[in-house]
């Protein structure tokens, strides 16, 4: 009976129990439900917090005049430290940094990891077991310093300390050392965690400014470091620029880079961001309005512990517009060829003749335009460098004394020689002061004002021309034909004309360019220099005294003989485009920027005699071979007593409706016959002539008489 009794009684303690439960549970649901407070209410709010952060447009690409891809955009990724989503915590902090290296590592991307930039300390791990710190002197230069010593002040670095000492109070910030002094990380992991925050603090790292860790990553890198640190990871699309045809056209296409200090400014105001990249020279400086895209904007929404709610893009980055060149890559390749190799033979063909006969000949230029629009076909400058290795290259081309980085088709002026005769000729001729017919006698040495100058055929040969009309001056380049030209015509009717040719103005080409001096009284007098003199006057005749242009310059000067007066603004923009559409948002037109009307009939005089000197003069040889009928003019320029003389020849073709004009200088070039190479080889590209099948054609034929005149330049 006992043994019932106690069990009844368990029963009903359980059913009591169960009841009391369930009472309780439906009271609880009546409650959640009908009048209670929901539970998330009733815990403490995760707070939310936004942040915008930049979206990165495309830069626009660059193609030639026929759409071959010049330079274009590759992409890429890199990982980023996002300073919105960062840990606060100061180990946090650095346990995020080393793990990201250590994964990195891991995927075999050890070789990615970006190297802190230029640091105050040098750190080694010592014998003792303990770091080793010093002061990096070259540090001082580098535009950090002053940031630097700003960081080091706050937190209580003194003058009087010692690098340790000073390295103490970075470690201490950086919570890499207990109170102690004790390493939290090991020794190689403190020293390396010790240069790359110190690092992450001297690059603005901000809310503005992410951090790039590691380069170049692929997709399973990305995941594991998002599952493994996970919080101020930020995976970054980047892309790069691609040189199609690297080594070629580079002084013509130029670099991108960051923004500089002493552009930071200008670039603010045009709504950059300030880490924004942008054209420091060449195509990629000059078109910078058309290249470079618009960023976006992405709102970022976080809770309170760094964990990505939501993203937003509010404003769609557009991207920059692509741009058409006027060249031809090809022919700008056979420019860049022709040029070394004109270089290269002028010091293989010196050797052996003596001193100053081109044996120190290593540089150049050649420019080519179209005549009737002004359009640039071809700038090469020699020695060049490869745009694709330009960080790796820097340190040799700063060191080059040849100067390698100047484009001198642009930048580089020289004197023009006798190719100034052409402008004087036309001038001489427009304004009456000659005619076709006026024969000038050729005595050697011409006098004026008890300055006396000779003829270089008198100077090299101790002959004269005797008489000789305008066509024979050009052709057999008579600079005691041109003295008296010169005196009759006066400097300021000379200045007249070649400024209207262009001379010692600018060009209109959209790069950076120099635009020579056009000498004269104008010249001196602004420069204090002494008195302009008549004898100053018959040097200018000839293409010396100050007279200083750019190959480009006398290209376009030669065109604007070419047609009758009329100058076309230099350009390389062709059109503009949208990116990825190709429609066509500009479309350069040929721009006329000086006019002067020619009397007729002088045009036709000066390219005859232009003809002859391809035909009978020094050139004659060099361009038997060519099946294009052409004109030009040789030019030679002393520089220095020490140097061989500067090397100039110009020329257009074909003879009856000339299309191009071609110019080349070669510094130390010694006579202005051995610049004619570089400009046969451009014109026979150009019209897709093979001259080694003329050779071979020419070969065949009976020789002539070998032309054993002078060289007249």
């Amino acid at each position: 009976m006992k043994k019932e009794s106690s069990g009844i009684v368990r029963y009903i303690i359980l059913g009591a129990v169960f009841v009391a439960v369930s009472v309780i549970y439906i009271f609880r649901l009546i409650n959640l439900q009908v009048a209670g407070q929901d539970y998330y209410s009733m815990t403490t709010p995760i707070k939310q917090r936004t942040r915008t952060v930049r979206v990165q447009a495309m830069r626009g690409e660059i193609f030639d005049r026929n759409g071959k891809p010049l330079v274009t955009n590759d992409y890429s990724w890199e990982i980023r430290f996002d300073y919105g989503a960062f840990p606060r915590d100061a180990d946090a902090r650095n346990q995020a940094v080393l793990s990201t290296m250590k994964i990195a590592g891991k995927y075999g991307f050890e070789e990615n990891i970006k190297e802190p930039t230029y640091t105050p300390f040098g750190v080694t791990v010592a014998d003792t077991g303990e770091l080793r710190f010093s002061f990096n002197e070259e540090f001082k230069e580098s535009a950090r310093y002053e940031k630097f010593t700003k960081l080091a002040e706050d937190i209580g670095v003194k003058e009087d300390m010692t690098a340790d000492e000073a390295a103490a109070k970075f470690l201490w910030r950086y919570s890499i050392v207990d109170d102690d002094g004790v390493y939290r990380y090991g020794l190689h992991d403190s020293a390396r965690l010790f240069l790359y925050r110190l690092d992450m603090e001297l690059s603005d790292f901000s809310p503005d400014n992410q951090y790039t860790i590691v380069t170049d990553v692929d997709v399973p890198l990305i995941a594991s470091l998002e599952e493994s640190v996970g919080r101020g990871i930020s995976p970054y699309r980047k892309y790069e620029r691609v040189f199609h045809y690297p080594g070629y056209a580079s002084h013509i296409l130029g670099r991108i880079g960051r923004i500089s200090a002493e552009n930071a400014e200008y670039y603010t105001a045009e709504g950059y961001p300030i880490d924004a990249l942008v054209g420091t020279s060449g195509v990629e400086y000059s078109f910078e309005e058309y290249l470079h895209g618009t960023d976006g904007e992405m709102v970022i929404t976080e809770d309170s512990f760094g964990n990505v709610i939501s993203t937003e893009v509010t404003k769609e980055p557009k991207a920059g517009c692509d741009v058409y060149l006027t060249i031809d890559i090809n022919t700008q390749m056979a420019a860049e060829d022709a040029l070394y190799r004109n270089v290269e033979e002028i010091r293989a063909i010196s050797e052996g003749e003596g001193t100053h006969t081109g044996e120190d000949c290593h540089s150049g230029a050649l420019a080519a335009i179209k005549i009737k629009t002004g359009e640039v076909l071809a700038l090469a400058s020699s020695p060049t460098y490869n745009l694709a290795t330009f960080s790796e290259d820097l340190p040799g081309l700063l060191e080059d004394k040849r100067s390698p980085m100047l484009n001198r088709a642009l930048e580089g002026t020289f004197q023009p020689g006798s190719t100034f005769k052409i402008g004087m000729a036309v001038g001489a001729l427009d304004s009456g002061v000659i005619d076709e017919n006026t024969q000038i006698k050729d005595e050697g040495v011409y006098e004026l004002d008890g300055f006396k100058i000779r003829c270089w055929i008198y100077l090299n040969f101790h002959q004269t021309h005797g008489w000789m009309n305008v066509t024979d001056a050009i052709q057999e380049s008579c600079n005691y034909f041109f003295f008296e030209v010169g005196r009759r015509m006066t400097i300021e009717k000379m200045n007249d004309y070649s400024k209207s040719f262009g001379l010692g103005l600018p060009t209109g080409i959209e790069l950076n360019e120099k635009t020579g001096i056009l000498a004269g009284p104008e010249y001196v007098e602004e420069n204090d220099l002494r008195a302009w003199a008549g004898g100053d006057t018959l040097q200018a005749a000839i293409g010396q005294s100050y007279n200083l242009f750019t190959p480009l310059q006398i290209s376009v000067y030669i065109s604007t003989v070419i047609n009758d007066g009329t100058r076309y603004a230099a350009h390389l923009l062709d059109r503009v485009t949208e990116y990825g559409t190709g429609a066509v948002v500009l479309k350069k037109e040929p721009e006329v920027v000086s006019t002067r009307e020619i009397k007729k009939g002088v045009r036709e005089i000066v390219l005859a005699a232009m003809r002859k000197v391809i035909e009978d003069g020094s050139v004659s040889d060099l361009f038997e071979g060519l099946p294009i009928e052409v004109g030009g003019k040789t030019g030679t320029a002393q520089v220095s007593v020490n140097k061989s003389e500067n090397a100039i020849f110009t020329a257009f073709a074909p003879f009856d409706d000339p299309e191009i004009v071609v110019t080349s200088v070669l510094e130390q070039g010694s006579s202005g016959t051995n610049a004619g190479l570089c400009v046969r080889d451009f014109i026979a590209s150009y019209y897709n002539v093979d001259l080694n099948a003329q050779d071979e054609k020419t070969a065949e034929e009976p020789e002539d008489e070998a032309n054993d005149e002078p060289d007249a330049d």
